[in-house]
């Protein structure tokens, strides 16, 4: 098995290579194909996941699988058709490889560029979404990325087939730009393989990526669960407040972004919570409140742990705070740093919030739900990163760039600008694109 996954990741290695210097427009007209064959194979896909989905409602009823799995899972012919758009948008982006980001005069005709290269070979680990592997790898094709992708094993028969229609799509790329395991020895043969792996991207629980930031010495761009919070101020439009604590719920709650935690403060508590609670309660939504908030309306107790807890599902903890400041203590004490958001029409306590939150994204009037790649216009997103370095929030394509640095001289040597009569350096930023020999051109 690692002699096999070993040969795949090489593979891989020479693929990305040359699938950095592909053209945009085949590299455009790639997923063009994608999109395409996706809606002319949907018969299949679909049967596919219908599989999936009963194995996992039979593993729902015996207790192994929670209702926020198997709807993720879930595909029809409605969202499969939103995937395929979702490809078509990766398309539409502008194209992130070559573009110049920095140019500085070093001296007359020697100029450096910051020019932005794919990052090489990333591994993806993700979970249920079938809808994953398709942004992943079309986000990955896009930005001249050899990929190899690892779904959750309840989604097995639906990735599959949805690999199979995306390697038949792009015969015209390099061999091996795409790569499917399954198995978990592959994924422990692929952790150790440093010298060829740029990046891996997992997409699951805290206690997930952690396993495979210390499983590995390859770089982690982890995605982990998201605990978020909707804060409602003493001075915000209540009747916004609830539509946007709804939507942040009740909208999709199975996904990372949705709300967990509706903080409220202490002088609107007694007007907003009844209508608040109704409202969730004819929803379907599970309640859970401190001592404050039973105070005045009847929910079950909050426990210590569900401050902490992603629930995934229609599911709800409620709190009251006194002000803004207890507002961002407690996102900042329980968050994921994926997203907040608070409802205020005071700019002062907005800018209090926002600054105040440690979190890759945060709104002021507007729901949680808002925080996903294909909303902020990056075409989809390979996962939203919780940490800070190199990329953060929903990562799209320039989360899969790096840069290189191109020097362009004229024969200029070290030796001119050291010593007694040392040339000096002009040091001069200035506006361009790289052009390779565009200086023996002139």
């Amino acid at each position: 098995m690692t002699d096999a996954t070993e040969r795949q990741v090489e593979q891989a290695q020479s693929a990305a290579l040359r699938l950095a210097n592909v053209d945009a427009a085949d590299r455009d007209a790639a997923l063009e194909a994608i999109a395409d064959a996706i809606r002319a194979n949907s018969e299949a896909i679909l049967e596919a996941n219908a599989d999936d989905v009963a194995e996992a409602e039979e593993l729902l009823a015996e207790g192994e699988y929670t209702q926020a799995l198997v709807d993720r899972l879930k595909l029809d012919a409605g969202k499969l058709d939103s995937i395929a758009g979702m490809v078509e948008s990766v398309a539409d982006q502008a194209d992130p490889l070559g573009k110049t980001l920095a140019a500085r005069e070093l001296d007359d005709d020697l100029e450096l560029y910051k020019v932005a290269v794919p990052i090489g070979v990333v591994g993806t680990i993700f979970e249920s979404r079938p809808d994953a592997l398709v942004q992943i790898a079309a986000l990955a094709l896009k930005s001249g990325n050899a990929v190899i992708l690892k779904g959750g094993s309840e989604a097995s028969e639906s990735n599959r087939v949805l690999y199979e229609t995306i390697v038949e799509a792009t015969s015209e790329m390099p061999d091996g730009w795409a790569t499917l395991i399954e198995a978990h020895e592959e994924v422990d043969a692929l952790l150790e393989m440093d010298d060829k792996v740029d990046l891996v991207m997992p997409r699951g629980s805290s206690e997930f990526v952690s396993y495979i930031q210390d499983n590995t010495q390859i770089p982690v761009l982890g995605h982990t669960e998201g605990v978020c919070h909707v804060y409602v101020d003493d001075d915000a439009d209540l009747g916004m407040a609830e539509d946007i604590a709804f939507d942040a719920k009740v909208q999709y709650p199975a996904v990372c972004n949705a709300v967990e935690t509706l903080l409220v403060n202490a002088d609107v508590a007694d007007q907003f919570l009844p209508g608040m609670v109704e409202r969730y309660r004819e929803a379907g939504v599970t309640l859970r409140g401190d001592a404050a908030t039973r105070e005045v309306v009847a929910v079950d107790p909050a426990t210590d742990d569900d401050w902490s807890s992603e629930y995934g599902d229609l599911e709800l903890s409620i709190k009251v705070v006194e002000d803004v400041y207890a507002a961002v203590d407690h996102a900042n004490t329980f968050g994921s740093k994926h997203t907040e958001s608070i409802v205020t029409e005071d700019a002062d306590a907005a800018e209090t919030f926002m600054t105040g939150i440690d979190a890759a994204s945060v709104f002021h009037n507007a729901s949680t739900r808002f925080a996903d790649g294909y909303r902020y216009g990056l075409g989809a997103e390979v996962g939203i990163s919780t940490g800070k370095i190199h990329a953060r929030g929903p990562v799209g394509l320039e989360g899969l760039t790096t840069y290189k640095y191109y020097l362009e001289g004229d024969g200029q040597l070290v030796a001119s600008y050291a010593g007694d009569d040392a040339l000096p350096f002009t040091h001069r930023e200035f506006d361009g694109e790289w052009r390779p020999g565009h200086l023996a051109d002139e």
